[in-house]
């Protein structure tokens, strides 16, 4: 059985509950019992699923939301200093946990499968939440991303199992103590709170020195940063399993063969070869379940049992997600924003298409990254047969004079893309239906909400 709830989280109060990572937490909590109450700056899906556990969910954010009894206020790093909540938690005395805090609470007791890397967190976990679920196992999960299947980003399980996205932004991930810890790959990004590779490296490692006694690390062998990684920590009291491509791998991928919109794949463990079925496209999320294989393996889960349960996971949303077709063209959503993920996920569709037409409307996210990976994005969309790029996306970022989405466009042109610069959200589904023709894909690409335009685009293609 799974732990029940912390005592100082008993009446939580959450500032930003509608986020992927603070939501999951709220859900799991109300699932426990616990007496859940917050606020978010719009009304969701998200909101709507909260309010059916039991929680209070508020819109837009004011000190008289929090109540007085409230145990504790959890927030991201994504809430400011002056938000009225908090300046009221301050006036009660209320303490204030961060979300990765709270999570780690969440796991006491059981054994938790941890997920790290610069891109495939959200995937990874996905897959292993599934296919857990699907033998039977019943685990607790936290994702960062809402499943096509069960249709939740969290879960409270009766099982022994907790599998988490663990979140490097911030260095959050620092406070999880799994027993198995996956890194996907290592690579620079959040620029704002990460100067170098070095600095990345430290934060790694310090994850890496989380795990518990006797645990083990799930890392790829084919990524260079994640190599260096595995050569920094050998020294550590940690079990490490490589996985990937390369000969050296301890779980080594033999091939990858697509079979329209899924792969099957075959892997070397422990001498003999296993194939299974990945039921999304592309060579990155073959890779992904290679790794969530490997960790519940480490977890003591029979291979032969949970490779053909990794069929079971069939998407994330906004991972490569059909969100429909008009006029002969599919609309799918790709939350792709690094120029690493921005590349793979134009990979796997030109894999899967043929000669079908990609198309993309991509919308950068974060002004640093996109003051430091801008060319790259660009370079990256030159894969596309035609790109719409959108205004940057601020999120929690203030403007930074001279960055803007001319950086990626210019980056674009010189590498031979065919780009289009489109200012007003408004204007991009008739900027769409334009340029589409029978047979074409669209992807939306992007992580902030460039998301709503595929049912516009939708629309405009059937009328």
């Amino acid at each position: 059985m799974a732990p029940g709830l912390p005592t100082a989280m008993d009446r939580p109060h959450f500032i930003g509950i509608g986020g992927a990572g603070m939501s999951g937490i709220a859900k799991i909590l109300a699932q426990r019992g616990a007496k859940v109450a917050g606020s978010d700056a719009k009304e969701s899906p998200t909101a709507e699923a909260l309010r059916a556990l039991g929680a209070t969910v508020h819109i837009g954010h004011a000190a008289e939301h929090l109540a007085s009894d409230a145990t504790c206020v959890v927030v991201s790093s994504a809430i400011r200093a002056d938000n009225p909540e908090l300046a009221r938690a301050a006036e009660l005395g209320i303490p204030v946990v961060h979300r990765s805090d709270a999570l780690a609470s969440l796991m006491d007791g059981l054994r938790p499968i941890a997920v790290a890397g610069t891109h495939g967190k959200t995937t990874t976990t996905s897959m292993l939440a599934v296919s857990l679920s699907a033998l039977g196992l019943k685990p607790s999960y936290a994702i960062g991303g809402d499943l096509d299947a069960p249709g939740s980003n969290a879960l409270h399980g009766e099982g022994e199992i907790f599998v988490a996205e663990a979140d490097e932004s911030d260095r959050s991930f620092h406070k999880y103590a799994p027993e198995v810890a996956i890194v996907l790959n290592v690579e620079l990004d959040h620029h704002a709170n990460y100067a170098s590779m070095d600095e990345i490296y430290a934060s790694f490692e310090t994850f890496v020195d989380r795990v518990t006694e006797g645990g083990t690390l799930v890392i790829s062998a084919d990524h260079e940063g994640a190599r260096e990684l595995t050569r920094r920590v050998t020294t550590r009291d940690v079990r490490v399993v490589t996985y990937g491509d390369a000969e050296d791998a301890d779980v080594r991928v033999l091939s990858v063969v697509p079979q329209g919109l899924k792969s099957e794949v075959t892997v070397e463990l422990d001498g003999s070869p296993l194939t299974f079925t990945v039921s999304v496209p592309g060579r990155h999320y073959a890779h992904n379940a290679v790794a969530a294989l490997a960790a519940g393996v480490a977890l003591g889960v029979p291979a032969a049992e949970l490779a053909p349960a990794l069929a079971a996971y069939t998407g994330v949303k906004r991972r490569l997600q059909l969100k429909g077709e008009a006029a002969g063209v599919q609309v799918i959503d790709s939350y792709a924003h690094h120029p690493t993920e921005m590349t793979a996920d134009l990979e796997a569709m030109r894999a899967a298409a043929g000669d079908a037409r990609i198309l993309v409307v991509f919308q950068p996210h974060l002004f640093s990254r996109t003051q430091e990976l801008g060319t790259e994005m660009g370079e990256a969309l030159a894969a596309a047969d035609g790109s719409l790029v959108l205004d940057i996306y601020p999120a929690r970022e203030d403007p930074i004079p001279g960055v803007t989405s001319e950086l990626i466009i210019d980056a674009a042109r010189a590498a031979g893309a065919d780009v289009t610069p489109v200012h007003d959200k408004a204007d991009v589904a008739s900027v769409v239906a334009g340029m589409a023709k029978a047979g074409d894909l669209v992807l939306t690409m992007g992580a902030g909400d460039v998301t709503d335009l595929g049912p516009l685009i939708l629309d405009r293609l059937a009328k």
